[in-house]
């Protein structure tokens, strides 16, 4: 039987990256979806399914999330947390959210390539991931053998876990709760 190579070459770049992952993001990102009323979670495009998996899981957890622009998201105020995941930090659409979250006084929080992009730079919590992107002018030192966004993609799913394994010690939470909250309507 024949390994899977690219399989095994994948994940090893991911495990690389990993590496580059500060704990102390990931704690201080933590701390503010713990602090926040209300959370939102936004991403467009693939970094847009990880967005809506870690939202689901939030909601796991018993927190009140929202996915942003479903039909049933109310308005973001004071107190509320919007979590953004872009590579670029630059995503038109997302940018302009974070700018309305900021101006109504919620806090942003961001996993992106590019902490100085725009979203970064407004954010009161960041993780840096390494990744490659053609949506940006900015410069990685990010490689891989996988096309377009990828890796970040797959490491941003990753590290979104880590946030959940994070907050379940911190919420006292256990997969046993979680799943009480897992849907039951499908």
């Amino acid at each position: 039987m024949a390994e899977a190579v690219l399989l095994k070459k994948i994940i090893g770049e991911l495990a690389d990256y990993a590496n580059e992952i500060r704990q102390e993001d990931l704690e201080r990102f933590a701390d503010v979806i713990v602090k926040a009323k209300r959370i939102y979670v936004a991403g467009a495009g693939r970094s847009g399914f990880v967005a809506r998996a870690f939202s689901n899981r939030l909601m796991h957890l018993g927190l009140m999330v929202y996915f942003v622009g479903e039909p049933t998201t109310p308005s973001i105020q004071e107190g509320d947390l919007l979590i953004v995941l872009s590579g670029s930090g630059e995503t038109g659409s997302l940018k302009v959210m974070a700018q309305k979250a900021k101006k109504q006084g919620a806090m942003l929080a961001t996993l992106t390539i590019f902490p100085e992009a725009s979203i970064g730079s407004l954010a009161d919590a960041v993780i840096k991931a390494p990744g490659v992107t053609p949506k940006s002018d900015l410069e990685s030192h990010a490689v891989s053998i996988q096309p377009m966004g990828n890796s970040f993609e797959q490491l941003s799913w990753l590290i979104c876990d880590n946030v959940i394994i994070i907050l379940m010690g911190r919420l006292g939470r256990t997969e046993e709760d979680m799943f009480r909250l897992h849907a039951n309507l499908e």
